[in-house]
């Protein structure tokens, strides 16, 4: 069992809420299935590095995508929730501020990427020295 895969009593809590049409083809294990989602929304990893261990990578993105638009995953998470009596917090991006100066910098700014003068210097050529030389030399 991954840290990802879902516990023995979120699978028993949500397990009635899945959908159970079967349609020509038979159902793939839908455990299985949600842990792969779980792990890729978790891990924050793409699709295509979905373990070999929850099935075919397009099976778990489709139903994940389907779920989604049939409003089943809000329902899925609101019972874990609920299930946990709050002990669990779920966060999304929506929830996160980002400090201010983790922000862009302002307009006008220059910043500095190294602390040794001579590296925004520009680079100093021996021949260019030489012909300022011999031109003051001459004049």
């Amino acid at each position: 069992m991954s840290r990802y895969d879902l516990t023995d009593f979120e699978w028993r809590v949500i397990q009635p809420l899945l959908p159970n049409k079967p349609r020509g083809v038979p159902r793939v294990d839908d455990r299985r299935v949600l842990n792969g989602i779980f792990w890729v929304l978790r891990s924050g990893a793409p699709w295509r590095d979905l373990p070999e261990r929850y099935g075919p990578r397009t099976t778990c993105y489709n139903l994940f995508v389907r779920w989604r638009k049939a409003g089943v995953r809000d329902r899925l998470m609101d019972t874990i929730t609920a299930a946990h009596d709050g002990d669990i917090q779920m966060i999304d991006s929506t929830s996160i501020r980002a400090h201010q100066q983790a922000a862009t910098a302002k307009r006008g700014i220059k910043i500095i990427v190294s602390v040794a003068p001579e590296a925004g210097s520009p680079p100093k050529s021996t021949r260019l020295s030489m012909r300022k030389a011999s031109r003051s030399g001459s004049a």
